[in-house]
């Protein structure tokens, strides 16, 4: 099998040691990993922050970008589920574009669905002798619906405690553009989040997006707090 990989601009920018873990687990599975680096930001910002115009030209890139008929692999829901769910309102009444978008819907898979459902692959042999909490990002539960594939894969791995903290799928204050425009709330919820995973006495909190996680970091960075954060393909890739 040949996938597509799409590396979103957080994890290309911030965490690229997760992308390299991402191919390491695909690698381990006999899966051929193309890259293509001409590829760039999916539009989601601009098209939160009401500025389609520049959307639809950064969405018709990237279906320039990846014009192939099989598996899109991203590590992030919130991406995926951004080009599944709302690149066809960039191109109402173009029957062509249109076309485009059905072939992406399909081929979209965020790496934890991916492994899980398409692959149908649990166990990786990882190790990973922590005690962690995870978190379920918003746009992974409400535009994505990944729903058990990430605590199922955290399940399979040697000497892992993932302990449950408490509002587990309330944001983490981050919400792409919301965290500029709304500085003061985002930072109160941010405060919360990391508040409920301390309480849980986990080593890490972790997630399948790095945009979270980048948010969570740097709140816990601030405060030099004594928690850790970690994407959930950089787990189940230490083997």
């Amino acid at each position: 099998m040949i996938v597509d990989l799409f590396i979103p601009c957080y994890i290309d920018q911030m965490y690229p040691s997760t992308g390299w873990n991402v191919v390491k687990l695909l690698e381990r599975l006999e899966v051929e990993v193309n890259y293509n680096p001409k590829q760039t930001c999916c539009g989601q910002p601009t098209f939160n922050s009401g500025y389609w115009k520049q959307s639809t030209k950064l969405a018709q890139k990237f279906i320039t970008d990846f014009p192939h008929d099989r598996p899109i692999v991203v590590p992030s829901a919130s991406c995926g589920g951004f080009v599944k769910n709302h690149y066809r309102k960039l191109f109402e009444g173009n029957d062509a574009m249109l076309s485009e978008c059905d072939r992406l819907e399909r081929n979209m898979y965020e790496i934890t669905d991916f492994l899980v459902n398409k692959l149908e692959t649990t166990d990786f042999n990882a190790t990973f002798p922590h005690k962690v909490t995870y978190h379920d990002s918003c746009s992974a539960l409400r535009e994505y619906k990944l729903t058990h594939e990430p605590r199922t894969l955290l399940s399979k791995v040697k000497g892992i405690e993932l302990i449950e903290m408490e509002e587990s799928t309330t944001c983490c204050g981050f919400g792409g553009t919301f965290m500029v425009k709304f500085p003061p709330i985002s930072a109160a919820m941010t405060q919360q989040k990391v508040e409920n995973a301390i309480n849980t006495g986990a080593d890490y909190i972790v997630s399948t997006e790095a945009s979270c996680l980048m948010n969570i970091e740097s709140y816990i960075k601030k405060n030099n707090l004594n928690i850790k954060t970690i994407h959930i393909a950089d787990i189940i890739a230490s083997f």
